[in-house]
């Protein structure tokens, strides 16, 4: 199958636009790679203190030249999904002595839950937590003493995170390695249900914690698709897992074969092998287009579409908004998955996932087929399904079609034969919507703006009855260099209320949606942001504004040349909870569509 003109077209926009930086990152990655194993150029002293809690691995790191992997871990039992990493070093480190090799835990990095902090105020640390988890690996991997790497981590801004300090020591191999999603709860459509009547003031907080506990039950991934499956999902179709890694709940034989063989795997492709391939090459424009056609048809989060720059500016690769663009207009919708349908995760996985996605993306031509793995030499090796074989791991063809075409179909017959994400420009900015999750008569909403400081305002103005009215719902100054850019997760229920009275209803903020963000239409991660004096700033109650996810556009009819720029107190956002903290990160922030990043 020829590649698809679009695809590669892309790819080449960005090879072109990232021509300078890509080289120099390369030549960066390469100098560092020719001294060898760092380990030989550590003084006696420096090796004595690196290994001398080793144990009987001590002795192979000091008279053999065995590989050694640096463990880079983001275990806490706060988040479900990491909490199964506790178990995780020791398992490694035995896989290893078995093949060969040794393994040390590098370090530890902070992952936060934003499912705890949804609505609060450490929302506002969150974002900025990303670049504080690459430099907290960067720290575990400045001893200069790993062959490879294994990075242990699952959520929102904890993968991305990873990456780019993976991509920043990209000289090392190195593999990501998944926890699995928790088993299926209470149905993902029927938690919302509750949430909205807990919203609407028909259940008390009596019910609405017992949906939520029934929902959130056990270790392993929340089970919607929101931004940490869909992280999961990236570093399949990126080629940094394994095949079939992501989805495989936690405590399984299956899961605990996956992690041996990674660590055997990360042995096998250090510099002291004949296998090397060094994260820095495998992170190439290829790679990260292959990344956002997998987002586009699995419909998947919008904080990826934040994430995906910053972690290509770190491998020396430039990604514009205008790039997903592009790829999500040929790319077909082949998944629903809440919140875009009603299965879960495991439901998806058991209708062929990942696997049958990437053989049909494939064959029809949207994908890379000769990226570069940690596995192998292209993507083709993703379509195989790992299996428990007489008490070994085994790969075996995977599924060739779809178990359950209500939640997984062929690139041929999609849900939509576009993906999930639109960009928006206009006189207001430049903003993205996931359109995967709106129903099409709610792709054009056109009214009057009602503007607010903040989502809790929002809440009040519908609690009194103020919003039950056509309305453009504006929630400004919630982008980075204004509070940190938090997840407005909470208006969903809310606005969804109100569209279920028969308003149209639109969302316009320079802040985020939580990657379970559904059928309200929401132009998100506004460019420039109002903090900066963006437009947003200069909009009044009562202007027209247009947002148009069919047409790409975002827009007002009212004039703002001559308005000034509202002023907003941002006091209350510098002090508690550790934001007192984040100053220079907020300071530092670049805009939304190159990632938001401070340090990137």
């Amino acid at each position: 199958m020829n590649m698809n003109q679009t695809i590669a077209k892309v790819t080449r926009r960005i090879e072109e636009r990232s021509g300078e930086t890509r080289r120099g990152y390369l030549d960066r990655m390469r100098r560092q790679a020719e001294d060898g194993p760092r380990r030989a150029h550590l003084s006696c002293g420096n090796q004595a203190h690196a290994y001398a809690a080793m144990d009987a691995d001590k002795n192979a790191l000091v008279q053999a030249r065995v590989p050694n992997i640096g463990i880079v871990t983001a275990y806490n039992d706060m988040l479900s999904a990491h909490q199964p990493f506790q178990t995780f070093p020791d398992r490694i480190k035995a896989a290893a002595r078995a093949a060969g090799g040794t393994a040390q835990v590098a370090g530890g990095v902070p992952a936060m839950c934003d499912g705890v902090t949804q609505g609060q105020p450490g929302m506002e640390l969150s974002l900025f937590s990303r670049d504080v988890i690459a430099m907290a690996a960067a720290v575990s991997l400045s001893h200069n003493t790993f062959d490879s790497a294994l990075y242990l981590g699952v959520c929102d801004k904890i993968v991305p995170g990873l990456v780019i300090a993976a991509a920043t020591f990209g000289h090392l191999p190195g593999i990501f390695v998944p926890a699995g999603p928790m088993t299926s709860g209470l149905p993902n459509d029927e938690k919302s249900k509750v949430r909205q009547r807990f919203a609407a003031g028909e259940i008390g907080r009596d019910k609405l914690m017992e949906a939520e506990m029934a929902s959130y039950h056990g270790p392993g991934t929340c089970t919607f698709y929101g931004t940490a499956n869909s992280n999961q999902m990236l570093m399949e179709f990126m080629g940094l897992h394994l095949p079939g890694a992501s989805f495989v709940n936690p405590g399984t034989p299956l899961r605990d074969a996956l992690t041996d063989a990674a660590a055997a795997r990360a042995l096998e492709i250090t510099a002291l092998g004949n296998a090397y391939r060094p994260v820095g090459e495998v992170l190439d424009e290829r790679a990260f287009v292959n990344g956002i056609v997998g987002l586009m048809a699995t419909g998947g989060s919008t904080n990826l579409v934040l994430h995906l720059p910053a972690m290509a500016r770190a491998a020396g690769i430039a990604l514009d908004i205008e790039d997903f663009n592009d790829i999500s207009a040929v790319t077909p919708l082949m998944a629903r998955v809440y919140p875009n349908g009603l299965a879960d995760v495991n439901h998806f996985h058991a209708a062929g996932g990942l696997g049958y996605m990437i053989g049909e993306l494939i064959d029809a031509g949207l994908l890379h087929p000769d990226a570069l793995t940690v596995w192998g030499d292209g993507p083709r090796d993703y379509t195989r399904e790992p299996k428990i074989v007489d008490g070994a791991l085994a790969y075996v063809d995977g599924e060739r079609t779809t178990r359950n075409d209500r939640i997984l179909r062929p690139a041929s017959g999609p849900f939509q034969p576009t993906g999930g994400l639109k960009e928006l420009g206009g006189n207001l900015g430049r903003a993205v919507m996931k359109v995967s999750a709106v129903a099409p008569e709610h792709h054009v909403v056109t009214a009057p703006a009602r503007v607010f400081g903040g989502q809790d305002e929002v809440k009040k103005a519908a609690k009194s009855g103020q919003l039950d009215r056509d309305g453009v719902i504006i929630v400004r100054f919630q982008g980075p260099k204004a509070n940190g850019m938090p997840e407005l997760h909470g208006l969903t229920p809310v606005l969804a209320n109100l569209m279920d009275k028969g308003f149209k209803v639109a969302l316009v903020t320079d802040g985020r949606m939580s990657g379970a963000s559904g059928k309200v239409p929401a132009a998100i991660h506004v460019c420039p942001e109002a903090a900066g004096g963006g437009p947003l700033s200069r909009l009044e109650d009562g202007d027209i504004v247009t947002v148009d996810a069919v047409a790409g556009t975002l827009s007002t009819d009212a004039r703002l040349d001559g308005r000034s720029s509202a002023e907003p107190d941002l006091s209350a956002n510098r002090f508690g909870v550790g934001r007192e903290l984040f100053d220079l990160f907020r300071a530092n922030a670049g805009p939304s569509v190159t990632g938001a990043g401070s340090i990137v």
